[in-house]
């Protein structure tokens, strides 16, 4: 399969969509990016329990589903919000240059 843009993912993932109300739900997606979520910090907290913090190409390969998984839920979530990928991460590019170009990338608040 080829390297899709994120609206293209987006529209694609989609189609796999099987829960109530799609469409007009932003619950389901929003418990499942976090159910997603915690399954990667499941997955590395293990390896650094069990392996030394060392990843082999297995754990980094259960991993890299774990994140596919979270980018469904997150393509989910934006299209109950009527949120396109694409524009979601172009304005979160634009937001962390301009904090990189006025010196203050690192410190907290989303307004500074």
């Amino acid at each position: 399969m080829e390297t899709l843009s994120f609206n293209e993912y987006q529209r694609q993932a989609l189609t796999t969509a099987k829960y109530p109300n799609v469409g007009n739900n932003y619950i389901y997606p929003l418990l499942g990016l976090a159910g997603e979520s915690g399954e990667v910090f499941e997955k590395v907290k293990k390896v650094q329990r069990d392996a030394d913090g060392v990843f082999t190409p297995e754990k980094l390969a259960e991993i890299k589903k774990e994140i596919g998984d979270v980018f469904w839920y997150l393509a989910a979530l934006c299209s109950e919000f009527n949120f396109d990928m694409g524009d979601v991460a172009t304005l979160n590019l634009e937001k962390l240059f301009s904090r990189r170009e006025r010196g203050v990338i690192s410190g907290s608040g989303d307004n500074r």
